[in-house]
């Protein structure tokens, strides 16, 4: 929240700003009379007034309105420069989310947060620890003949891991992975040597990864979870199958992230531990 201010700095804030988003569109002096229906010379002497007096609030409002700046950061009474529409369309966005390149969008917001902290709750096992034939399984019958491209989106976030100063953690439910190594509900029909296979890449990912990559294991009967990906400060995103549903605004992305934290503080099967407990499923299907 901006800090109460003197006329006189108000009124000098209000000439800078003014100025400033006459720079940033490109606006003359002139131009921006004709928009708000006064004189050049009424113009030149909002910039160059030295006194504590503010235009009054009608003139305020169309500068505003022909620069396309908020009145209230005019006036210094938010930091924002955008109206509320455009605060609005930019904290909460949707996107579409095909299944055809692995979610190339999230992969997008990835390397746009590289060096800050991810957060990742998946829809299913995470894409970037699964085996070629674990992806060929589940995206075939989506895809077609992109399913080449699914497989090599996922290996570039794989080596994107690999090579990225983030820190990166994924809460999966516990049930998700037991149902994968049973073979049951979504993964009815799953040979054994498949999913032996992709438990063991999913052991070794971890260890080779660990701790910058971190998988903890939560109990959904306790604590349920959408998918959602945070990322770091700036994004928060809500994976509703079509669509994703993402927000820019700090209040959410808070809020995303403290439920994030209480899944991993309530972790059934902490991440030091998860190798072991991937590693006895893995065993278990040999019998």
């Amino acid at each position: 929240m901006p800090h109460k201010l003197d006329k006189r700095t108000r009124a000098a804030q209000f000439r800078t700003r003014l100025s400033a988003a006459m720079a940033r569109t490109g606006i003359s002096q002139s131009a921006l009379a004709r928009a708000i229906g006064v004189d050049r010379s009424t113009v030149s002497q909002l910039l160059k007034d030295v006194g504590a007096r503010l235009p009054n609030a009608q003139v305020v409002g169309e500068c505003a309105s022909a620069l396309g700046v908020s009145a209230d950061w005019l006036l210094s009474l938010s930091d924002r420069p955008e109206t509320a529409a455009n605060l609005l369309a930019n904290a909460l966005t949707l996107t579409e989310a095909p299944r055809a390149l692995v979610d190339e969008q999230i992969f997008d917001w990835h390397e746009e947060s590289d060096g800050m902290k991810i957060r990742h709750v998946p829809a299913a096992l995470p894409d970037m620890l699964k085996t070629r034939a674990m992806l060929e399984w589940e995206y075939s019958p989506h895809l077609g003949r992109t399913t080449t491209q699914a497989i090599n989106a996922s290996e570039d976030r794989l080596t994107w891991m690999r090579q990225s100063q983030s820190d990166y953690e994924i809460a999966l439910p516990l049930h998700e992975l037991d149902s994968f190594a049973a073979a049951d509900g979504y993964y009815r029909g799953l040979s054994p040597d498949l999913r032996r296979d992709q438990l063991s890449r999913m052991a070794a990912l971890h260890d080779q990864l660990y701790p910058r990559l971190r998988l903890y294991l939560f109990d959904a009967r306790r604590l349920f979870s959408a998918a959602l990906s945070v990322f770091g400060p700036r994004l928060a995103v809500l994976y509703m199958g079509r669509y994703y549903l993402a927000f820019r605004d700090t209040e959410r992305i808070s809020a995303f992230t403290t439920h994030f934290d209480q899944l991993v503080r309530e972790a059934t099967v902490p991440a030091r531990d998860v190798p072991t407990y991937i590693s006895r499923l893995a065993a278990s299907l040999s019998n």
